[in-house]
């Protein structure tokens, strides 16, 4: 491809723009979560890692964790096994669990490795059970608040402690952990733990500097039917009053309970950005107008020019 001049003083400008962050995060470790929306084509997953893998080339210590859920209704329903989502939480019976780690461990990890095989990343992809990464138990039935029924998810998981001995050894190695969200508890039965959590706690026993959550969605969005209420950063006590006004309902409101985790944790910022923009990460974390939302801890604790460089 033959560059104009004009091409060319821009991508210098913008490497000259990208430097300072490029210096401030080398070294870094960000975990970066992506929900399986955008692993529905080849065509948007690749535009995803091609943007991780940058962020690879410049030094930074990725972890991703990736979800699957469209791919496991998809399937789900193709062989006849039904499908029940609760507080954006999917109840997990004895044959949704064997779906579950034919589409988190096999399709969609496998996918990303040899995408990654492509563009020169060296990725490995484990699981929530590989060398104990995510220790948890099944999840005892639950009492709705909302309406008092008791809610068994089946083999769900709750996190007990993560063992992060496996993605430290992976990242001194210069290798990218490609993380499924699957886990298992003591006596080694599979659990189907949401990919946010995983995200998060990972964020926090990494003591990751940021933690980006990749949706379907631009951000938060103050009115949910409404892309351009973008919301561009709030705190944990923004982030509760969008919950009581109903902004955050469904599936963000486990993304809401990990961002919570993960800063609660000592996650220093969490980003919220879209995987349908081509450049959505970078934007968020080279530039200082961002493309999403960020969330930190409190508001006032920021700088005037680190509110602009959110």
């Amino acid at each position: 491809m033959i560059m104009h001049r004009a091409d060319q003083a821009l991508a210098i400008r913008a490497l000259k723009n990208a430097a300072p962050y490029i210096r401030m995060y080398k070294g870094k470790i960000f975990v970066v979560k992506a929900g399986g929306g955008v692993f529905g084509d080849i065509a948007s997953t690749r535009v995803l890692i091609e943007q991780i893998g940058i962020l690879h080339y410049f030094g930074v210590r990725v972890v991703l964790v990736h979800g699957g859920g469209p791919q496991l209704t998809e399937l789900s329903d193709a062989l006849g096994v039904s499908t029940r989502m609760v507080q954006g939480r999917r109840v997990t019976d004895a044959k949704t669990i064997d779906v579950t780690s034919m589409v988190l461990n096999g399709l969609i990890n496998t996918r990303i490795l040899a995408i990654c095989r492509d563009l020169n990343i060296d990725a490995v992809g484990i699981s929530g059970v590989d060398a104990g990464l995510v220790r948890a138990h099944r999840r005892p039935p639950v009492k709705l608040e909302e309406n008092g029924e008791t809610v068994d998810f089946g083999f769900v998981g709750d996190i007990d402690g993560i063992d992060t001995t496996v993605v430290r050894k992976l990242l001194d190695n210069g290798l990218m952990p490609v993380v499924s969200p699957l886990s298992a508890d003591e006596n080694g039965v599979l659990l189907n733990i949401n990919a946010d959590t995983v995200a998060a706690a990972l964020g926090a026993a990494l003591n990751a500097e940021k933690l980006i959550l990749c949706t379907g969605a631009p951000g938060i969005l103050e009115r949910v039917d409404d892309p351009g209420s973008l919301i561009s950063y709030t705190d944990l006590k923004g982030l509760q009053r969008l919950k009581e006004n109903g902004s955050i309902k469904d599936g963000m409101l486990p993304k809401a309970k990990a961002i919570e985790e993960a800063i609660r944790g000592g996650v220093r910022r969490v980003h919220v950005v879209s995987y349908k923009a081509p450049e959505g990460i970078l934007a968020e974390v080279f530039t200082n107008e961002g493309t999403g939302t960020l969330v930190v801890a409190d508001i006032n604790a920021l700088t005037p020019a680190e509110l602009t460089a959110s």
